[in-house]
């Protein structure tokens, strides 16, 4: 079977970042998408829907670095049905997604704005990176590579039109 899901969208809030007795990160936050069409009234309606998300490992560590509450992001992963029963003894359910790779969408200029706001947590390792979070099979950078990481330490990302699926 095939269980893939890409979602493009705004964090509603900071990626709060644990770690396990291993030492792997795990990092949570939630994604606000939304499409907009016409009711059969002829009257335009906006759909907006909230996700969680979940990331793991290094790319735990730059989103929890770069990303903060309304960053812009591209993340294709993984959908999960978490379900629980509450403390009033009632069944509950969500879906969320594990995320696989992660774009951050922001401008350059956009992601110096919101630094220079006291926006981007500071980072939770002494690790840098300057490139958006590799794919599980993409080499990691090397040392040299990281000490030319733009001011602030925060990425250059170059988006080609193209590859964004809508």
């Amino acid at each position: 079977m095939y269980n893939k899901i890409i979602l493009a969208g705004n964090l509603t809030r900071d990626v709060e970042i644990r770690y396990t007795q291993g030492g792997s990160a795990i990092g949570n936050t939630a994604i606000a998408t939304s499409r907009k069409f016409k009711s059969q009234t002829g009257e335009q309606k906006e759909e907006v829907l909230f996700v969680d998300l979940t990331f793991f490992g290094r790319t735990a560590e730059i989103a929890n670095q770069y990303l903060r509450k309304g960053s812009k992001v591209l993340v294709d992963g993984r959908l999960k049905l978490d379900q629980w029963t509450a403390q009033d003894g009632t069944k509950r359910s969500k879906h969320s997604v594990t995320v696989e790779n992660l774009q951050m969408l922001d401008t350059k200029g956009q992601s110096e704005q919101m630094a220079a706001q006291g926006g981007y947590n500071a980072p939770q390792a002494q690790n840098t990176y300057s490139q958006p979070a590799p794919s599980q099979s993409a080499p990691q950078a090397a040392p040299q590579q990281q000490q030319q990481a733009p001011a602030q330490n925060i990425p250059e990302i170059d988006i080609n039109e193209d590859e964004i699926p809508f």
